[in-house]
């Protein structure tokens, strides 16, 4: 029986479902995956993930689909961009299989969370990787725990998909040029709380940071990628080595090109911004945010209408989102079933 949840009504925080999966790996090998109903975790206080950062994690969603069926949008990518991030940090990943195996067991034993067709909520989904032997020296962890939870969510901002003003955060960097920033490690978004905070003090929504070397070309937003539409139709986002590889913009990036549209990967300049008609934050929690300005150094650009996204924008979240709730073909193959 579905929950007694107001579905259209809810927002992007942590609520406890039925059960979590847990594997943990000892001894060389990963062992199977287990359904557990406590949130409790217990942790040696030397764990490598509480000393030296041995911590990644990965958000995607199930949905709900019209035909009633549940599909889970791009697991493989996750699972695979899991394991880019264990070997930067030289963790031990879950095996491809295993990912896959702790997700769909996840969502069976919490189905009556997944949120109703034409709600518009979907369950996240969350894994989680971190280290737990004792360390008192820096070096790997040679024990490692792989966790999944999920639980229901409406938008990560509060009116969905709706123009926001962001800011142009130079106080802080979010990454270095050969650091983590291009990896899903635990640490980068603690990274960019300060300056997050910062332009939320100050009254917008979202920051965009700029490349930490030189402060003249765009990185991303704090916990989304940048993309730039122009009026000649060409889809444009950063190409950097400290920006993490969304699965969300690869796959706008895709109906883009369906679309017609030129697609640039590549170094975008801050003086650049006057030029894009429409901008927008993706990731996996918003899917596309749209930016109605930015402020930038004193000047304020404006993008579009300050209380409607842009027609392009528009275009291609209505297309994501028709795949991901079976509304629209899924001529790709990205959902998986469940």
């Amino acid at each position: 029986m579905k929950q007694h949840i107001n579905w259209r009504e809810l927002g992007f925080t942590y609520m406890q479902t039925d059960s979590l999966v847990v594997a943990e790996y000892h001894d060389g090998a990963w062992g199977k995956p287990q359904l557990r109903t406590d949130t409790m975790m217990p942790l040696h206080i030397g764990a490598s993930c509480l000393h030296y950062g041995q911590a990644a994690f990965e958000g995607l969603k199930a949905f709900t689909r019209r035909d009633n069926s549940i599909g889970i949008f791009r697991p493989v990518e996750n699972a695979r961009r899991m394991a880019v991030t264990a070997r930067r940090l030289v963790m031990q990943a879950p095996p491809e299989a295993l990912f896959l195996e702790a997700i769909r067991l996840l969502i069976v034993n919490n189905l009556d969370w997944v949120p109703p067709y034409g709600t518009g909520a979907s369950l996240y989904v969350r894994p989680l990787l971190i280290g737990t032997t004792a360390r008192v020296g820096v070096m790997p962890a040679a024990d490692y725990v792989f966790a999944v939870l999920c639980m229901p969510v409406g938008p990560y901002y509060k009116n969905g998909f709706y123009p926001v003003k962001a800011y142009v955060q130079e106080k802080y960097d979010r990454a270095a040029p050969l650091g983590v920033g291009n990896v899903k490690a635990s640490g980068n978004y603690a990274a960019g709380m300060m300056g997050d905070l910062e332009g939320k003090e100050k009254g917008f929504p979202i920051c965009l940071y700029l490349d930490s070397a030189t402060h003249t070309c765009i990185d991303e937003f704090g916990t989304s990628n940048f993309i730039g539409i122009t009026t000649d139709n060409r889809y444009v986002t950063p190409d950097s080595t400290s920006v993490l590889p969304s699965i969300t913009n690869t796959s706008l990036q895709r109906i883009a090109a369906d679309f017609g549209m030129k697609v640039e990967r590549r170094r975008i300049t801050l003086k650049e911004l006057p030029e894009f008609s429409e901008i927008g934050a993706c990731g996996t929690a918003a899917v596309i945010t749209p930016i109605h300005s930015i402020t930038c150094r004193g000047a304020i650009h404006t993008f579009g209408k300050e209380n409607e996204a842009g027609a392009t924008l528009t275009k291609l979240f209505r297309q994501i989102q028709g795949i991901q709730y079976g509304e629209i073909d899924d001529r790709h193959g990205w959902m998986m079933g469940v």
